[in-house]
């Protein structure tokens, strides 16, 4: 009966979605692209008789960068099965295409409503579906049920206040998450919410996010900018920013700049369709800037580099001193992936909003990996606290690598689980 009651809100949201999308497309051509697969009509098909493929879903950015390790692992794995990546956002597909070209296929998740679910299961006919973090489609996940498509929800979160908001819906939610379903919880606090929402099958396999790599040729673009462009400068990165934060950003580097004037900051706004106005911004506010989409050169002069470019982040915290990480300044954000820099051995400053990854927030903060501010003028004090303290940066940055390496091994976890999972019987039908 609820899920009745769902399907029928979806019949009268659904064509609103596609109308914001559609106008989303005025902005961004992106958006305007492939939108019949919205309604399941995706342009993959596995025929009667092909091997089927493996499907993972990311919905977005963040999620597709989570889950690199585990597709790559598949696709080295499992050659035999070709792999389908799905997302919600252009952005997550444009992510999926600069990390795996055309080694994996891409389609945009369709609505949960019953006719785009058959559509797109039975043109894709996958294998198993692997869901990355916190994604719960009820129609979907149903008819996988009904056509013993096994599904593993990897690396698997929920908050308190998303368990509680869930539970109020349990009939709906436990028969989504009944029967076929695999929960791979990151932690045994999310284990145990899973189960409060009617998981049945929930295990602690930890976060895959720990077992992130560096390519080795961001690491080299990265040594390579420092030693050219970069060169003799004081430099931090403000990765993932969003409106609202860039703003304080900004006063927090003029008031670093009043002391280290040679000082240089690397913007990188989360999302490409804000590219224009950040760049029109930065010219109301009177700042020297150079935007990297161009390829313009950072002289002297400029005090800001604008990363307009995508899936370069890594190899500016590659090149920079100091990393702070966007979407925590903001409190309906929550922050982004922290791991990046932590990796590379970066000193890490970060806002008081973390509640997309509040383990990993609080680990680094507890270990002295990382360091809170919550406003411009904490913000400032801490980059030039940082800059006059090259031992103090070497510290932090080696108990955030540290921290990553003790908390590997989630990748070969999950991909034991899935194993039997490609081997069953009901796999082959």
């Amino acid at each position: 009966m609820l899920r009745s009651v769902y399907t029928a809100l979806l019949y009268v949201f659904a064509p609103i979605a596609w109308a914001a999308t559609a106008l989303k497309g005025l902005r961004d051509p992106a958006y305007r692209e492939r939108l019949p697969e919205r309604l399941g009509y995706t342009q993959i098909f596995a025929p009667a008789g092909a091997s089927r493929p493996i499907w993972l879903h990311a919905v977005s950015v963040g999620e597709v960068q989570a889950a690199a390790p585990l597709i790559r692992a598949l696709l080295k794995q499992h050659l035999r099965h070709s792999l389908l990546v799905t997302t919600a956002t252009p952005t997550g597909a444009q992510r999926v295409q600069a990390l795996f070209g055309d080694s994996v296929r891409h389609a945009y998740l369709p609505y949960d409503l019953p006719g785009a679910v058959h559509r797109f299961l039975d043109r894709v006919r996958p294998l198993l579906a692997v869901v990355m973090e916190r994604e719960i489609w009820p129609n979907l996940f149903g008819e996988c049920e009904r056509r013993r498509i096994p599904i593993v929800l990897a690396s698997a979160r929920i908050s308190e206040r998303s368990a509680r908001r869930h539970q109020k819906f349990a009939a709906l939610f436990r028969e989504a998450l009944s029967g076929n379903v695999t929960v791979a919880a990151q932690t045994a606090l999310d284990a145990e919410r899973y189960r409060s929402i009617g998981a049945q099958r929930v295990l602690v396999t930890g976060n895959v996010k720990f077992d992130i790599e560096v390519p080795q040729a961001a690491r080299e673009a990265g040594a390579t900018l420092r030693a050219t462009q970069l060169a003799n400068r004081p430099v931090w990165v403000a990765g993932s920013t969003h409106d609202g934060e860039e703003q304080q950003l900004l006063a927090a580097h003029r008031s670093v700049l009043a002391q280290r004037p040679d000082a240089l900051l690397v913007l990188v706004p989360r999302h490409p369709n804000r590219f224009d106005a950040v760049r029109a911004w930065l010219r109301a506010e009177q700042v020297e800037f150079a935007a990297r989409s161009r390829n313009e050169a950072v002289t002297p002069a400029m005090s800001v580099l604008l990363v307009d470019t995508l899936g370069e982040l890594m190899t500016f915290y590659a090149a920079a001193d100091i990393a702070f990480v966007g979407g925590s300044l903001i409190a309906t954000v929550g922050g982004h992936n922290l791991l990046e820099p932590a990796v590379l051995e970066r000193p890490i400053l970060v806002g008081p909003h973390n509640f997309n990854a509040p383990d990993i927030a609080a680990l680094l903060l507890e270990r002295g990996a990382a360091r809170q501010v919550d406003s411009a003028a904490a913000l400032a004090s801490a980059i030039l606290e940082l800059y006059a303290s090259p031992a103090a940066r070497a510290e932090m940055g080696a108990k955030a690598s540290a921290i990553v390496a003790e908390n590997r091994g989630a990748l070969s976890r999950v991909l034991q689980l899935i194993e039997p999972l490609l081997q069953a019987p009901s796999a082959n039908t």
